[in-house]
């Protein structure tokens, strides 16, 4: 069971690989480097691999039978796709056999106080789908009232998640995790996404609340472990 709870890395409880979300988003993304994810993300056995739409039935006949999640995005990376499209996309996605959702809130909405709105797409998601919905707030964009505003509507309507960033806007900060953290009050995971690169940075995520890290990175973060484990040897 996912524990809410934030991981002191200090005692040496944590392991990595068990929050990685492992990212290939790229727009250029070629097959090669897909199948290159999809062996890291089976070889570490990391929760999920988040792929663009386009990959998702191949990516759930490679990780068939293993217990890496099928992830994708839905109104990816800018989130103002009308609410039909993002519904269908979804949709889509899960007939498909995705098992977990990346979704792009509207921030256009959010910016002009329709949280009505905002509400709606994102409750129709989770209802419709029946899968793990992340939010993705996109927090750079965001003012503090604002991140706190996405928050409680993403949370009213049933995300499973609340997820920092897209990672082409700015990236996750440990200040954001923690104000997430702290929004979510154990009611929702915390999904901390863009720019960590290194163990330092994902251990950092994980004690300010994050229960999940979406990066790129994983082959370099396990890379790094390990060599950081062979020098204590």
């Amino acid at each position: 069971m996912l524990s809410l709870e934030p991981k002191d890395a200090v005692d040496g409880s944590i392991n990595l690989a068990e929050y990685i979300d492992h990212t290939l988003l790229l727009p250029m993304l070629t097959p090669e480097q897909f199948d290159q994810g999809c062996e890291v993300a089976l070889r570490y056995r990391f929760p999920s691999l988040c792929i663009p739409p386009c990959y998702v039935p191949l990516a759930v006949e490679r990780l068939h039978g293993s217990p890496v999640q099928v992830s994708t995005v839905v109104g990816f990376p800018m989130g103002t796709a009308t609410a039909e499209v993002k519904l269908y996309e979804a949709q889509l996605a899960v007939e498909q056999g995705c098992q977990e959702l990346d979704v792009r809130i509207n921030l256009a909405w959010l910016k002009a106080g329709e949280l009505d709105r905002l509400h709606a797409e994102i409750a129709q998601l989770v209802e419709e789908t029946g899968v793990c919905v992340k939010a993705i707030l996109e927090t750079a964009l965001l003012t503090q009232e604002e991140k706190k505003l996405a928050g409680e509507v993403c949370i009213d309507a049933g995300v499973a998640f609340l997820m920092t960033s897209t990672g082409w806007m700015g990236g996750a900060t440990v200040a954001d995790v923690q104000l997430l953290w702290q929004l979510s009050q154990g009611k929702v995971a915390i999904k901390a996404s863009g720019g960590i690169r290194t163990v330092a940075q994902a251990e950092a995520m994980i004690e300010a609340g994050a229960n999940r890290l979406g990066t790129s990175w994983g082959l370099d973060l396990m890379q790094e472990l390990h060599a950081k484990g062979s020098a204590r040897a």
